[in-house]
């Protein structure tokens, strides 16, 4: 789970997106996540804002959780702009 901070439009609420991402790697899941932000059409944020970092993994998504959410490994899914509580719940 790869969350990227965007920056402000014309909607102030729009702070988030959230993407799932199935690679074991961190990094590369986070640069997954911003190739897709940026293929969306999105602008994400340079520079940390309100103490939050551009683009921050929340939580490793295990292969058994990965399976329960039908999300193949390599895969990746936009899951939108609110917070996906059904995916950060253990």
């Amino acid at each position: 789970m790869v969350a990227v901070l965007l920056e402000p439009g014309r909607d102030p609420e729009q702070g988030r997106r959230y993407f799932a991402i199935g690679r074991a790697d961190r990094a590369q899941a986070e640069w997954v996540a911003v190739d897709m932000a940026i293929s969306l059409g999105l602008r994400v944020a340079a520079s940390p804002a309100g103490g939050e970092e551009p683009v921050q993994a929340l939580v490793p998504l295990s292969p058994v959780r990965m399976r329960a959410l039908g999300l193949a490994s390599g895969e990746r899914r936009d899951l939108g702009d609110r917070r996906p509580r059904r995916w950060l719940t253990a």
